[in-house]
């Protein structure tokens, strides 16, 4: 009896991906896949990206969540170019429902667009979704085990973020630990300590704008 054998479950998915990059590309829009756990502050940071960058370059933002328009309608108030895409009991977005999400954004009008992934340090993690880059966001409330329990997001990141700095003092939070786990596991990633609430983004800000030469 012959036993189909599935070679790559992730093939269709990274056609579609392909497919979205060479968009993107043609648009100029450098895209941003942001992969962080619920609660770890995305929603937050991209509230205070937008403030930050004003009108230094238009970003789009196509943003998961499972059920609820709560992100979206939160983050609308600082940017008119954003569409919810819900997963139902899904745990990651895919490239085809990002695809459909850039059917409904004006890319020629975007500099950047920021795909904030549903909530979740693992699945989202072996998806392509057309991003020019993977940006990891970890908080210290989380406390400082996340990069070597989630040692995937470390690999593939070109960027991680720590955020809720201002929260250090209150939490058990061992730096060292935290950053001897990254440099063991991705020694090239690059790390920036932000606090959304606080403002406190300058860093990311100053990347996001240099990846699209502002």
């Amino acid at each position: 009896m012959d036993i189909p054998i599935v070679e790559n479950v992730l093939k269709l998915n990274d056609e579609v991906a392909a497919i979205n990059r060479k968009t993107l590309k043609e648009a100029g829009v450098y895209t941003v896949d942001l992969i962080g756990s619920p609660g770890s502050g995305k929603t937050s940071l991209l509230e205070a990206t937008f403030k930050a960058i004003g009108d230094k370059a238009r970003i789009g933002v196509l943003v998961g969540d499972l059920t609820t328009a709560r992100d979206a309608t939160r983050i609308s108030k600082w940017c008119p170019d954003v569409v919810q895409i819900n997963t139902g009991k899904g745990c990651h977005l895919d490239a085809n429902q990002v695809r459909q999400g850039l059917d409904r954004l004006k890319l020629d009008e975007l500099d950047i667009l920021v795909i904030g992934n549903v909530g979740n340090l693992i699945c989202p993690v072996g998806f392509d979704l057309g991003q020019d880059s993977k940006v990891g966001l970890f908080s210290v409330a989380e406390g400082d085990d996340k990069p070597a329990k989630h040692p995937y997001i470390v690999m593939e990141a070109e960027l991680l973020l720590l955020n809720k700095m201002d929260l250090l003092p209150h939490v058990t939070f061992d730096m060292d630990i935290f950053k001897e786990d990254i440099s063991r596991i991705n020694p090239t990633v690059q790390l920036m300590e932000v606090c959304a609430t606080n403002g406190w983004i300058n860093e990311w800000c100053d990347w996001l704008l240099a990846k699209v030469g502002k």
